[in-house]
């Protein structure tokens, strides 16, 4: 082969692989899209779909951000989706193009390099179209929370415009809320926020007010409240772990969350890994600092923390697998379930996950069975209700 073969193979090698991957990006942000619909991170023990791409794919969160909002964006653009535009120019593209103008932006931005495409959408807003003047950028932010999260944004909005002393609009407030969450809890000793929550000692429901309604939040907030918490009785607040205790295992553990990898930093949560319901004590040794992502999937189920400060501690997802490697994503799914299926009959957490690890590697597939083998597992008697 002389050289004129080598640089023309190299050519169309190089157009091959565009066009291969063009159709690849397309189906992988398609079953992002998909994957983060469903929850796939919750259901295998990951902190956030953003932690879980980064450990299958090692894509950072911006490329998973940009990935997640072009595949939803195509869905409604379909003349978009069926160009054969670059991914890289449809990133761009799909910031400003609706079903109207899409049409419009093709043909405006037609042979033109993606840096070129930037330029022409810098400044533009959806709606607008290529021949309109450009202005200020504006953002969008749009989240799926829990009533936890729900509540407590709530709250939080409507604090910062009784504080502020004239009017201030979603933006002006936002802002301020995340310059107050940058400077961090002011004493280590004392957990990072108050929230109000009102459980029922009998049923142990939890309920969180959120402009002045009071929603219903899930188990695991009880739970997590619990590790952590101040309780008020008589009109006073007390804080349930002793500040000392506290600022002990907040300097041990570096100030961040004690799980791998995990680089939150601000407003932790205290976690005692024997629950304070079933006997666990304040001992420094056997409490560690956990971001509230994975706090609640601890108390889910879906994070299995265990050990001490003298032996270390270990980090495990619900098959079982050293954490950020799941080995049997069914199986995380399935313990998961079950274990959240025998704490809401009542069963003790410790009593629970013990079971759990007896029948591991004696069961199959399917929830039904997991629950069987572990209610086998389980203490004889009768079940009476838990604390967390």
């Amino acid at each position: 082969m002389d050289i004129v073969d080598d640089w023309q193979r190299a050519h169309a090698e190089l157009l091959r692989i565009a066009k291969e991957r063009l159709a690849l990006d397309r189906d992988e942000g398609r079953w992002l899209l998909v994957a983060q619909r469903m929850g796939v991170h919750r259901r295998l023990g990951f902190a956030s779909f953003v932690e879980y791409v980064e450990r299958i794919l090692g894509y950072s969160p911006k490329t998973t951000g940009d990935k997640l909002r072009v595949a939803a964006a195509l869905e409604d653009l379909p003349e978009l989706a069926a160009s054969s535009l670059s991914w890289s120019a449809l990133r761009e593209l799909t910031r400003v193009a609706t079903p109207v103008t899409e049409k419009e932006w093709i043909a405006a931005t037609a042979g033109r390099s993606v840096r070129g495409i930037e330029r022409m959408v810098s400044g533009r807003r959806p709606g607008d179209r290529p021949s309109d003047p450009a202005g200020p950028r504006r953002h969008v932010l749009r989240y799926e929370v829990s009533a936890e999260t729900l509540a407590t944004v709530r709250e939080a909005m409507m604090k910062l415009r009784r504080d502020t002393d004239a009017p201030i609009d979603d933006d002006a407030a936002l802002l301020l809320m995340a310059r107050a969450v940058l400077g961090g809890p002011a004493d280590a000793g004392r957990a990072s926020y108050q929230i109000a929550l009102t459980v029922c000692e009998r049923c142990r429901q939890g309920t969180q007010r959120g402009k002045g309604e009071a929603i219903p939040v899930e188990p695991a907030v009880v739970a997590m409240a619990e590790c952590d918490a101040q309780r008020v009785a008589g009109g006073r607040a007390t804080q349930g772990v002793p500040p000392a205790a506290r600022r002990e295992v907040m300097i041990r553990d570096g100030g961040r969350c004690a799980v791998p990898g995990c680089v939150h930093a601000t407003y932790l949560d205290l976690h005692h890994v024997d629950p304070r319901a079933e006997g666990g004590t304040h001992d420094p040794a056997k409490m560690l600092m956990l971001c509230g992502a994975h706090h609640r999937l601890h108390h889910h189920g879906r994070l299995i923390v265990e050990g001490d400060a003298h032996v270390g501690f270990t980090f495990r997802h619900a098959d079982g697998s050293t954490y950020g490697r799941v080995a049997s994503a069914q199986q995380a799914d399935d313990a998961a379930r079950v274990f959240g299926a025998l704490r809401k009959l009542g069963f003790k957490e410790r009593e629970v996950r013990r079971a759990i690890e007896q029948v591991r590697a004696h069961v199959g597939e399917g929830v039904e069975a997991w629950i069987r083998a572990a209610l086998g597992a389980l203490p004889a008697g009768g079940v009476a209700p838990a604390r967390a």
